[in-house]
């Protein structure tokens, strides 16, 4: 088995991978950081986004050996101690999570949304987390959760 180094949330680890092993598996099963969340296995629910490179990504759609030497971000490298990221704060002031399973990936969609348009308005919300599926809410308050957190980050 091939071995990969990666930076993940700052941190860089080398560990080996299989050929067909996933990213979003390599980071729950090898690197232990279970808040990549799995809901489909096919990139259609965005429960897995991670960033790569700075990009977001769906880490079930990606091999891990194709993120040998870059820098991954998950939603545990958001917050800075006990102190949340703007984002998740505002996803907590607005209840827009049900269940929570798909919080993580639109957390991590909506901080790279606003990272790179920080006037972004609520048509280019909804259209940047098109690909991020909620089953339990109806939207608006991650949309009202997405606005306050563009905000913050703001400043």
């Amino acid at each position: 088995m091939p071995a990969i180094t990666v930076r993940v949330n700052g941190l860089e680890v080398t560990k080996e991978v299989g050929a067909r092993t996933l990213l979003s598996t390599f980071i729950r099963e090898q690197l232990k950081l279970t808040g990549t969340h799995v809901g489909c296995d096919t990139s259609q629910c965005g429960a897995c986004v991670v960033t790569l490179d700075g990009k977001t990504v769906k880490s079930c759609a990606v091999f891990a050996w194709e993120a040998d030497g870059a820098d991954i971000g998950t939603i545990e490298g958001l917050a800075d101690g006990d102190n949340m990221h703007p984002m998740q704060e505002a996803f907590r002031e607005h209840h827009g999570l049900q269940c929570g399973f798909c919080t993580p990936g639109m957390v991590m969609t909506a901080v790279s949304l606003v990272e790179n348009n920080p006037d972004i308005d609520e048509d280019g919300i909804r259209h940047g987390l098109e690909g991020n599926i909620c089953r339990c809410t109806g939207y608006q308050n991650i949309i009202d959760a997405v606005k306050t957190g563009a905000k913050a980050m703001r400043g």
